[in-house]
């Protein structure tokens, strides 16, 4: 192709349902394609996985949106909550992103996360104890009664969100989040988002006079020599751990579950040999990724990618969910396989930027999933499989459910702290 033809207009207005004929489609014509985004903007989209990986860690394609504003007004979108928390791990680039991901990483270890399991199954096992209480034969929306609460009550008691706010700090989250196509849902959403920085905003200020034993605390008091996190770049990763820890989770949930109701043979797989959980939730991230495209990048100076040349200060989109299905990196790529030998995959994104919370994304899968099927073993749709919609999200980076309706069948008792099994 040529490097002005445009190969897909209002890229992100494909079936959210179901986009992943479009994505074959993108793949089928090319690894780089010239696109326009729904909210008007072009950009430059890489959908094959080899070009996405090199993408994904390519020093001219930087993250650093407020440099690239800066540069090309007309062509960037500001997008919310805006500047006042535009300067955390996911938008900046080396130094400053490598000082700042040394400082959250030694609040965020990997310790301080496994240190979390057992808490979290207990969460896990309270929130199943409420769906069995509503009964065999109910419906329930799985989404609203365990997949968005899980993750979001992991995520703030690890930031130390008094209980008291959560609720109301989630329908911020929620409101900022949707998608906006129109200048009323703009403004609503901008309103969300302004509330949002405000409830952050007073977090942080009651935990510099009072620190306690959380990751907030541990941020402010965070120390790499002389160096330490600054007002803006402390709002703005507490503002990203709380977005990317509670939705992208509650997003691989509701796909996970629809993706395995949908595969029963390969949920009998996994029943057969509940071992295989953790293989599972990789191959559940490569076939129905919560995150289809990574987040903004651009150009500094004309970049060739497969032949095409994007040209300085173009915007970047790295298409993860159709990287993850390309058939010349994996065999049978659009089918759902828990035998599949090779389960690497890009949902995390790859190189500097890979995702922080990966470990407590996947260790909050993991138990959320083989609670879930241990405690309902006929748990089945309340719904047909067209009547589920994913129009949570903007639908680009972010795409979920709305709904996940489900009878959830007879329910098994809570194992003990200390077993294993479906």
């Amino acid at each position: 192709m040529t490097g002005t033809e445009q190969a897909f207009a209002a890229w992100g207005a494909y079936d959210r349902d179901d986009p992943f004929p479009t994505f074959a489609a993108a793949r089928e014509r090319g690894p780089v394609h010239r696109v326009t985004l729904v909210d008007g903007h072009d950009a430059w989209l890489v959908v094959r996985h080899d070009e996405a990986r090199a993408a994904l860690t390519a020093p001219r394609l930087p993250k650093d949106m407020q440099a690239a504003m800066a540069a090309n007004p007309e062509d960037v979108a500001e997008g919310l909550p805006g500047p006042a928390f535009a300067r955390h791990v996911l938008v900046a680039d080396p130094p400053d992103h490598t000082r700042l991901r040394r400082l959250v990483s030694a609040a965020f270890s990997v310790r301080r996360i496994e240190g979390l399991r057992p808490h979290v199954q207990t969460i896990v096992d309270d929130l199943l104890d409420d769906v069995a209480r509503q009964g065999p034969d109910s419906r329930v929306d799985l989404l609203a009664s365990f997949a968005f609460p899980l993750p979001l009550t992991v995520i703030c008691e690890l930031l130390g969100v008094p209980e008291a706010g959560r609720a109301s700090l989630a329908k911020q989250l929620i409101a900022m989040l949707s998608p906006t196509p129109t200048p009323l849902a703009y403004a609503a959403a901008k309103m969300a988002s302004d509330a949002a920085v405000g409830m952050l905003t007073a977090l942080v200020e009651t935990k510099q006079d009072a620190p306690g034993d959380d990751l907030v605390s541990a941020l402010i008091a965070a120390r790499d020599g002389d160096e330490r996190l600054n007002q803006q770049e402390l709002l703005s990763t507490i503002f990203q751990l709380i977005v990317a820890g509670h939705d992208t989770t509650t997003s691989l949930i509701g796909n996970s579950v629809v993706a395995l109701q949908l595969h029963p043979e390969q949920l009998e797989t996994l029943r057969a040999d509940p071992s295989k959980m953790p293989d599972t939730i990789e191959e559940l991230l490569r076939y129905d990724s919560p995150v289809p495209h990574s987040t903004f990048r651009y150009a500094t100076e004309p970049v060739e990618i497969a032949g095409v040349t994007i040209p300085a200060g173009a915007q970047v989109i790295v298409s993860l969910a159709a990287a993850n299905r390309d058939g010349d990196r994996y065999r049978e790529p659009e089918t759902f396989d828990l035998r599949r030998d090779d389960l690497r995959h890009l949902a995390f994104g790859h190189g500097i930027h890979f995702c922080l919370g990966a470990a407590l994304a996947r260790m909050e899968g993991n138990l959320a999933l083989s609670s879930l099927f241990r405690r309902f073993p006929e748990l089945r749709l309340a719904v047909p499989p067209g009547e589920l919609h994913w129009d949570h999200g903007d639908g680009l980076v972010l795409r979920g459910l709305s709904e996940l309706p489900v009878i959830p069948g007879p329910a098994f008792a809570r194992l003990p702290a200390d077993s294993d099994g479906l």
